[in-house]
């Protein structure tokens, strides 16, 4: 009953927020910040592969899981809610190149980007992409909190 909901589709709207979310980890990983805290080992190295394998499910359920009653896109709340997480996440990569590494812009990385991905599969009503989400997102923290707030 729970799969009749949804069909083998494409949704590029899907496609179109992850790529625009990595952007700044294309320039990332072609030019260096001036204080590049985020090249060092990370110390969760598990929790970072089990985000890279959600990671890549949540993308994966966000293209191509569409829900059969879908609403056509449009702007409303949780479309500008996606927006504003994406501007902040960008804010975040800008003050971080510019030099600025404290707990705000490193959760601000961590955070606004999953929060833009839970709103879109909200609005998309995909409960299949909500599941690796989650488990990506708490990884994500993770990463974050042990490798950048909490004192080695």
């Amino acid at each position: 009953m729970f799969a009749k909901k949804y069909k083998l589709s494409f949704d590029i709207w899907g496609l179109l927020l992850f790529l625009i979310i990595m952007i700044p980890n294309f320039i990332w990983f072609a030019v260096p910040a001036p204080n590049d805290v985020l090249r060092v080992k990370s110390v969760t190295e598990t929790t970072d592969i089990i985000a890279s394998v959600c990671q890549v499910w949540m993308v994966i359920a966000l293209c191509i899981f569409v829900r059969e009653k879908n609403r056509k896109s449009r702007l409303h709340p949780l479309w500008i809610a996606v927006i504003i997480c994406c501007f902040l996440y960008f804010a975040c990569w800008i003050g971080y190149y510019n030099g600025m590494v404290n707990q705000i812009v490193i959760m601000g990385l961590t955070i606004f980007p999953c929060f833009a991905f839970l709103f879109f599969a909200i609005d998309r009503k995909n409960i299949i992409a909500i599941v690796p989400l989650s488990v990506f997102t708490v990884c994500h923290v993770i990463y974050g909190v042990v490798n950048f707030i909490i004192p080695q």
